[in-house]
């Protein structure tokens, strides 16, 4: 990509998103930080990819925690998923981004930013989650926040046999060595429009940046706290699938 094409989605954070909820000029896409071209159409594939990571999310009368659940499409598929499995659903991000979203009697709602904002008000969902998902907002997290507190927080949500799912995580890591291949040269080429070749950067530490470190880094202090986790592709149908993963828990 050149440095013009989509910097209107760069340096995005909590508040960003508070203020593109309500802009009414923007499509559901634009206000969940992403361009049409990275999400339209493509809906369907991103639950399917989610539904075989959380198995429990699948499940009857199962309990569902979304954090920084965004105004978008996946945030409106998990409300009629809910409804249609009779699932408790519990929505958390700010009071603009809720009230973005179509209105569902049966949801929760905790309104602040998670953890810091709402540490209090969890407490009753302590180990009643079936499903526990976060999409694509790890990377806000991890320039705003303790990525080590959200991940203790996240997990102690989970009830015995219950699944965590960080998911969509851009991988610097992942994306140097895509951009290394021929497949990655001739993507470069093609999204920034130059027929330059890209000069991939290994073993240096990108600030702000989600690369390797810690990535292995979270699965090592999930597994530390008594969690399976695993580091897992996305879906080959995923728009981004070539420089991006999720992180998924189980509570055993």
């Amino acid at each position: 990509m050149s440095n013009e094409r989509f910097s209107e989605y760069r340096g995005l954070g909590f508040e960003s998103f508070r203020a593109l909820a309500g802009s009414e000029n923007l499509s559901l896409h634009q206000r969940i930080g992403f361009p049409d071209e990275y999400r339209e159409g493509y809906c369907q594939p991103i639950i399917a990819d989610i539904l075989r990571k959380l198995p429990t999310l699948g499940r009857e009368d199962s309990t569902l925690f979304d954090i920084g659940c965004g105004c978008g499409e996946l945030a409106q598929h998990l409300q009629t998923h809910a409804m249609a499995k009779n699932q408790r659903l519990i929505l958390n991000d700010s009071a603009e981004v809720l009230a973005a979203l179509p209105a569902f009697a049966a949801r929760e709602e905790l309104v602040g930013r998670f953890p810091e904002d709402v540490l209090d008000l969890l407490e009753p969902f302590r180990g009643q989650c079936d499903a526990v998902i976060c999409y694509s907002v790890f990377q806000y997290i991890f320039v705003e926040g303790s990525v080590f507190a959200f991940l203790d927080q996240a997990l102690s949500l989970l009830a015995p046999g219950g699944y965590l799912l960080i998911g969509d995580v851009p991988s610097e890591s992942m994306l140097q060595r895509f951009l290394a291949s021929s497949a990655g040269r001739s993507y470069h080429r093609k999204y920034s429009g130059c027929d330059e070749d890209p000069v991939p950067v290994f073993n240096r530490v990108c600030l702000g940046k989600v690369d390797d470190a810690v990535l292995l880094g979270m699965i090592a202090r999930g597994r530390a706290a008594g969690f399976h986790g695993w580091l897992m592709p996305q879906g080959l149908d995923l728009p981004m699938a070539n420089r991006r993963e999720d992180l998924v828990f189980m509570r055993p």
